[in-house]
This record gives structure tokens, C-alpha cells and sequence, in this order.
């Protein structure tokens, strides 16, 4: 039975900051990863797809938390095929991603940054959430297979924003295509009514990782402000439908991370702390104590 990590995407939300969940005394940057890595055991860096991460921040999270706590880092948006300022380029370098130097130079700078990760164990995963237009054929086949190229050796977890990959007649040929380069299928809970909605399917393509994110179930998504797209607070009973799902995901795989991106106010930590709950875990409270995570009893 393999362990279930249970975390949000992103320990440094403005809404969650905002929110007053991290205490007086750790409100400073190194205050509130601690606060979070006392009460989560595993976390997303959001912030790697907006900018390039930087090797002196990586090293620094990985001192400022506890053994067995593991960061899942998003892949720069360039490295994904989103659209990408120029302002945030190294080097004044042209958000092209189409200029084999300009992708080699990106990709160099962003296995660098996350090295100190890598070197400490604390990478959990990259997660190379590719955009909504990216329909299943050859040429997103061929992307992909580039990115597992360039990725060989990493863990890796991927998350398809267009439908169709999952869909009745494509599941198992995605299933045995990221399996086929070792990569982890990202599961997602969000609004199952609309015509962007994905499929609620829990792959399993490595038998290293699985990775659910819980997106929340606005119907907003894909329109609107990131408040509207994101503002969903889970209660019981929409949590509760996942925790089967979620032991028989870590059935077949070392580990699952359990990931909450409904990043409104204090609802991704809320909703993370309720599915630890769920699960019989409970977060450990004493400095640099990293969380249990707990098997299912009859397990």
C-alpha cells in the first residue's frame, strides 16, 4: 500500500495569505513554509510556471522543511506551449518557443532551479499541465515525446486540459502513452457539466506516482476572473466520493499526491485539511515534524 499525500497548490496565495491562516509570528516567507510543512506533507510550486525558479529559493525550501516533505514543481509555461511574457525571459532572452537556442537555454535554466530539489529528495514531481488547445494526434504526440526527452531521469506527472484525451475511445491509448515514457497521470475533480470538463478517470500510468488535483467545481472555469474560476469550497460529501478512489489509486502505486487548487481565501488548505481527516491522518503540529501519513486500517 503505497503512502497519500495530502497538500494545495501553493503555500504563497495571495488569497490565502490575505486569509489570516498562517499565524502572527509566520507570516515572513520562511514562517509560512514552515507553518505549512508542519500541517501538509507535500506541496505544488505554482509560482515555476509564471517564472523560471531560481536555485537559491529551491535550496532554501528544502532547508526549511522536514525530512520527507516533497515539492511538486509546475513547468515553466514556455515548456508547456502556453503563451509566456517576455518580462519574465531570462536574459531578455524572446518568449519563442519555436527558437530550438531560446528552448534550449529555458529548459537549462529550469533543470538548474529545481536541482537543489533534486539533490536534497525533495522532488516529488514536475507537472506539465499542457494548455486547453492541445488536442490529442501527431503533433501533440511529437511535443510530448520531446518533453520526455528532455525530461529523461525526472519524476514526471502529466495533466491534459483537453477532454478528448481521456474520453471513452482515446483513454487507453493516452493510458499506454504516458506510460510508455514513465510519466503519472493527473486525475482531476472539477465541474463534470461543461463542455471543457474532464473526465473524472484515475489512470494509473507509473508505478512510482499518482496525482490528483482538485480543481474545485465552479462553472466558471475557463471564464472569468482566477476568484470566479476557483472559488468552490468542498464539503464532506464531495470529498468523501474520492477517498475509495484514492485508496485504490495508492493500492497500485508507492505514492499519491492528493493536491487542492481551489485557491480562494483559505478554501485549498481547508479542503486539503478535511481529505486528511477523511483518510484517518492527522497533521503533526510540532516543529519539523513532517505529517503522518497514515494506511487504512484494514490495509
Amino acid at each position: 500500500m503505497g503512502d497519500i499525500l495530502v497538500g494545495t497548490c501553493s503555500w504563497t496565495d495571495r488569497e490565502l495569505v490575505g486569509s489570516g491562516w498562517y499565524p502572527r509570528g509566520r507570516r515572513d516567507a520562511e514562517g509560512r513554509l514552515r507553518h505549512y510543512a508542519e500541517r501538509f506533507p507535500v506541496v505544488e510550486v505554482d509560482a515555476s510556471y509564471y517564472a523560471l525558479p531560481g536555485e537559491r529559493n529551491s535550496r532554501l525550501w528544502a532547508e526549511r522543511t522536514p525530512d520527507g516533505f516533497v515539492f511538486d514543481v509546475k513547468a515553466f509555461s514556455l515548456l508547456t506551449g502556453h503563451p509566456t511574457r517576455g518580462a519574465v525571459m531570462p536574459d531578455g532572452l524572446p518568449a519563442d518557443s519555436r527558437d530550438p537556442a531560446v528552448l534550449d537555454e529555458v529548459w537549462a535554466r529550469f533543470r538548474a532551479g529545481i536541482a537543489p530539489l533534486r539533490e536534497a529528495g525533495r522532488l516529488g514531481s514536475v507537472l506539465f499541465q499542457f494548455p486547453p488547445w492541445l488536442r490529442p494526434g501527431p503533433r501533440a504526440e511529437e511535443f510530448l515525446a520531446q518533453c520526455a526527452e528532455r525530461t529523461r531521469g525526472w519524476p514526471v506527472a502529466v495533466e491534459f486540459r483537453h477532454p478528448a484525451w481521456w474520453l471513452d475511445e482515446r483513454a487507453e491509448h493516452t493510458r499506454a502513452l504516458l506510460a510508455g515514457y514513465g510519466m503519472a497521470a493527473v486525475a482531476v475533480d472539477m465541474n463534470r457539466s461543461l463542455p471543457s470538463s474532464i473526465p473524472p478517470v484515475t489512470p494509473v500510468t507509473s508505478p512510482r506516482l499518482s496525482v490528483v488535483r482538485f480543481h474545485g467545481r465552479s462553472t466558471a472555469w475557463g471564464t472569468g476572473s482566477k476568484e470566479d474560476r476557483f472559488r468552490h469550497a468542498y464539503d464532506d460529501a464531495e470529498l468523501v466520493e474520492w477517498v475509495p478512489r484514492l485508496w485504490s489509486l495508492a493500492e497500485r502505486v508507492e505514492e499519491v499526491h492528493v493536491l487542492f487548487n481551489n485557491c480562494c481565501g483559505d478554501a485549498a488548505v481547508r479542503g486539503a485539511e478535511a481529505m486528511q481527516r477523511l483518510l484517518g491522518q492527522s497533521p503533526a503540529l510540532a516543529e519539523g515534524v513532517t505529517p503522518s501519513v497514515n494506511k487504512r486500517l484494514d490495509g
